[in-house]
């Protein structure tokens, strides 16, 4: 019989005024009582709403049903079919606008929890199961993968799973990309990101760090080599700024390099060697997932007062609902229809506060959200000594600037026939933030998986 309770069963997490002093993961994770609680919460709906809105294409009903039955390997099995990545995605995929966002449960009461059974199931696979996948026949042929995150690995290993010998090439000196150095450790452990690639590497794929495409490798130079076809999934790590008095000062960071320090080069450790500025009063301009990641990471890292500056208002915050709430239990400060208009800097050079505009919401804009607009003699002062600026990103033209024929928007983005990732340039394939800008995980993986189908096409075809 189905469980008919209303709500989920609530995910254990860590108490707020511990875990915003800790970089430990805040969410718990379910016992297997409560998965197979949880997962009787499904009413096995025949037509699978869920499935159509997972970008991956899972077939949730079946590994939901497979955990009611307690019968977690094979759930792992149907998730492992149509994700390279579970547990990463159960922990960071915005399951409340995708899967969960079309379950029937959610009509009247709330949604079955998909993301956390999803973790839950491939985290009992990762503890209890020692032993390697069976390794593909391999087929011959060559394909080159730039850039090793979340569109990279998936179209690595989708692609391996075919029998391609793959290659990923990734810039930095840790796989992972955003997965390692955009998304914080109590969001998304780093060991969990190492064995998902682990796991890749055991279906044959081949992992080469410090190759910068366009500089020690061109795409070309990837053709010579014997590949036959090309995937780019470099994101979109160029940070955008505001273009307003001070930026330049000592004590503002792009949300990329704050980040980055931190999660990559662990910057929070007492002995690393990268340094970061240990603020006391910190601004985050911005209202997505990353600033909430920013704030929170300033939090950990001492600060007394952490605002969330975000020119719109709460309802309007562009940000997971769970990571709003986590950092509002962990006293993040919210400073709503707010606009930064001048960073004050003291004599030596250094951020000393932050001159901000009052808004209000007018008429909707092209996106269809109320436009922000000033409200005039109304600004007001934050004394800060330390700005992060999380206003968005877009792509490297490096690989752009050094590759003939592949074609970008003024965005600079790539240009794709948008159903299979297919560029200018034949035989090379792009997804993920390099085409799209910064979007979600789930996205690039889904654009990965679309890529990888249409280049065994190809090459088969060839």
């Amino acid at each position: 019989m189905p469980n008919m309770e209303p709500n989920k069963c609530p995910m254990p997490v860590q108490d707020p005024v511990l875990r915003s002093r800790n970089f430990d993961e805040v969410a718990l994770g379910y016992t297997p009582e409560m998965a197979v609680n949880e997962a009787k919460r499904c009413l096995g709906c025949k037509h699978k709403p869920c499935q159509s809105g997972c970008p991956v294409g899972i077939d949730i009903p079946a590994f939901v049903s497979k955990v009611a039955e307690e019968d977690f390997e094979g759930a792992y099995q149907v998730l492992s079919a149509s994700s390279a990545l579970p547990a990463v995605c159960g922990r960071v995929c915005p399951q409340e606008t995708q899967c969960e966002g079309k379950c029937v449960r959610g009509i009247k009461h709330e949604s079955v929890g998909i993301g956390r059974l999803e973790r839950f199931v491939a985290d009992w696979h990762r503890e209890h199961v020692t032993a390697a996948p069976a390794l593909p026949q391999q087929n011959g042929h060559k394909v080159a993968v730039i850039g090793s995150g979340p569109s990279g690995l998936t179209a690595a290993g989708d692609l391996a799973k075919l029998g391609y010998k793959v290659t990923v090439y990734e810039a930095l000196h840790t796989p992972g990309g955003v997965l390692v150095y955009g998304i914080p450790e109590f969001r998304l452990p780093k060991e969990i990101v190492r064995k998902e690639i682990e796991g890749l590497k055991a279906l044959g794929v081949d992992v080469e760090t410090d190759v910068v495409i366009g500089r020690t490798l061109t795409i070309d130079e990837l053709f010579e080599m014997g590949n036959e076809a090309v995937f780019i999934g470099s994101g979109a790590g160029l940070p955008r700024f505001m273009g307003i008095p001070g930026e330049s000062l000592n004590g503002v960071y792009s949300a990329n390099e704050f980040l980055t320090r931190i999660n990559l080069m662990k910057a929070y450790k007492p002995d690393s060697k990268t340094p970061i500025q240990r603020a006391k009063n910190v601004a985050i301009v911005g209202g997505g997932n990353v600033a909430m990641d920013a704030a929170r990471c300033a939090k950990r890292l001492g600060a007394e007062n952490v605002y969330i500056v975000y020119r719109r208002g709460m309802e309007e915050l562009p940000a997971r609902k769970e990571e709003v709430e986590h950092a509002e239990e962990e006293g993040i400060i919210f400073k709503t229809l707010s606009n930064p208009i001048e960073v004050l800097g003291d004599d030596k050079g250094y951020v000393k506060g932050l001159v901000c505009q009052e808004m209000e919401l007018g008429e909707p804009d092209a996106s269809g959200r109320r436009r922000p607009v000033a409200k005039e003699g109304c600004t007001f002062t934050l004394d800060v000594d330390c700005m992060v600026m999380s206003i968005g990103t877009s792509p490297n033209p490096l690989i752009r600037s050094t590759t003939p024929g592949l074609e970008t928007d003024k965005h600079g983005c790539i240009i794709t026939n948008g159903s299979d990732g297919l560029t200018t340039r034949t035989g090379v394939y792009a997804g993920g933030d390099a085409v799209t800008g910064a979007a979600t995980v789930i996205l690039a993986m889904g654009a990965g998986k679309e890529a990888a189908k249409a280049i065994d096409e190809y090459i088969r075809n060839k």
